[in-house]
């Protein structure tokens, strides 16, 4: 199901949401906001639980962000991201990247039933460039090993 061009469409998005953005600033989407943040991406959170997360404002719903966006970035626990995907249609956006975790084959199927580009079960910044050097040795281990899309 993932593809080299489905993961290189939704990186050349540069105005993303992220859905289950944490309020948490050690948690590990709070630090994929901000590499992404710092890599040129623009972020738009998106958390029903916050107004604001790191002094920006904050989403309920997909269906409320103010302005179109190229993908999504899902961090919900998996019995929210078939909510987050439906959503996420019904706001016309057809690339979703469910992060590891955050997989659930009902959201799967939603995507695939509605022809969205989906990229699951891999880390964003396993492929967003530059790839640091953590990120580096995870994507160097998973090509020696034939595990990255083609």
């Amino acid at each position: 199901m993932n593809t080299k061009q489905d993961i290189q469409e939704f990186l050349s998005q540069k105005t993303l949401a992220m859905a289950g953005l944490s309020r948490n600033e050690k948690a590990f989407s709070a630090s994929v906001n901000r590499e992404l943040k710092g890599k040129g991406y623009r972020v738009l959170p998106v958390n029903p639980h916050a107004e604001t997360i790191a002094g920006e404002q904050c989403y309920p719903r997909m269906t409320a962000l103010p302005e179109k966006v190229g993908g999504v970035v899902v961090f919900t626990p998996p019995v929210e991201s078939e909510k987050v995907v439906r959503d996420a249609a019904a706001r016309g956006i057809t690339r979703v990247w469910l992060q590891q975790g955050a997989e659930s084959a009902a959201a799967l199927a939603f995507c695939l039933e509605k022809g969205m580009q989906v990229v699951s079960g891999k880390c964003i910044l396993m492929f967003a460039e530059p790839v640091g050097s953590f990120h580096g040795v995870h994507r160097w281990f998973a090509k020696v090993f034939g595990q990255l899309p083609k």
